[in-house]
């Protein structure tokens, strides 16, 4: 298969379609994350569909400070990638065909939940991402777009444009791919010397801790639902699994048995371990949310959740996240 560059999206319009089409939206910097990504449209659509890889560094997602002329271009290698993958077409839009006329004085908001966690500390980043989206949604005229469960913010900010706004495209999420040492993938990860990296594990085995210990969570609340239903029985085995979870991790002891605190705490243990370390791992911001609203869950809370890190390791920013689900069916 040969992988087509276009430039416009009259060039686009202009191709005759048979089957569905599937988008994959980037900024270029392709890695075997995205890949994974085009293979999964590639899935979604079929033989006889036809796969739109877009690559655009959107100016309006970065705020001031931030790496917006560091953001590596690599338009050739990402046509390889791409081509690889199984993409028909890479869209690589100038800024004045996305933008005529300059930055729009009309863009898409937020609110609310692109002012949580990412929104912090990018004041504006996701007007920026839902206006590019929204704009690249109708250039491309997609029935699917595929984005990564890794920037969980802000598929879950597509997915609530959409709907709200009645787009008609499916939005698909796809999970984070992995480095094999668990570090998840990231076009920013090449900013990282070899100490850096040692230390930015430290996202994905907090993230891995806080899981392990929502697994023994839940499988403590299993059990109790198999034994006769009375307080101290139920006490006992909650008791049982708290000491054998965290024999050597006093905060995640303290913290109340059964509840969302055991969690956050298993994670925190192993970032505050990490702030130690040459060099120290700074911490943004580890949160425990309800993906509808990103409003951090409560301890009765049942349902899908999602465990997020972001941190900075000397100059890089990176984030990642896992979902957890809370509350089995009894």
């Amino acid at each position: 298969m040969t992988t087509t560059l276009l430039r416009t999206a009259d060039e686009l319009h202009a191709r005759a379609r048979a089957g569905r089409r599937a988008v994959v939206m980037t900024m270029g910097a392709l890695h075997d994350g995205h890949a994974t990504l085009i293979r999964t449209a590639r899935e979604t659509v079929g033989p006889d569909g036809e796969v739109v890889v877009t690559v655009f560094v959107n100016p309006l997602q970065f705020g001031a400070g931030e790496d917006l002329d560091r953001y590596p271009r690599t338009l050739e290698a990402d046509l390889k990638v791409a081509e690889q993958a199984g993409a028909d077409v890479v869209f690589a839009p100038s800024v004045d065909e996305v933008y005529p006329g300059g930055e729009p004085q009309v863009r898409i908001s937020a609110g609310p939940m692109g002012e949580r966690l990412e929104g912090t500390t990018r004041p504006g980043h996701f007007d920026g991402m839902l206006t590019v989206v929204g704009k690249l949604l109708h250039l491309t005229r997609p029935d699917a777009a595929l984005f990564g469960q890794k920037d969980a913010q802000q598929l879950a900010l597509v997915r609530r444009m959409v709907r709200d706004l009645n787009f008609g495209v499916e939005i698909v999420g796809v999970p984070t791919a992995r480095e094999e040492d668990g570090l998840a993938l990231s076009s920013r990860n090449r900013y990282l010397s070899p100490q850096e990296r040692r230390t930015a594990l430290a996202l994905s085995q907090a993230l891995f801790a806080g899981s392990d210990r929502h697994a023994a969570q839940e499988a403590l609340r299993a059990r109790a639902r198999e034994v006769p239903a009375t307080h101290a029985r139920a006490e006992a085995l909650s008791a049982i699994g708290e000491s054998r979870a965290a024999a050597d991790a006093h905060a995640v002891a303290k913290a109340v048995p059964g509840s969302v605190a055991a969690v956050r705490a298993a994670a925190r243990l192993v970032l505050d371990e990490a702030a130690r370390l040459d060099p120290p791992l700074e911490l943004d911001y580890l949160a425990l949310v309800d993906p509808s609203d990103f409003t951090e869950i409560e301890d009765d809370f049942t349902g899908e959740a999602v465990l997020a890190v972001a941190a900075r390791v000397g100059t890089t920013r990176l984030i990642d996240n896992i979902p957890l689900t809370f509350g089995a069916a009894s």
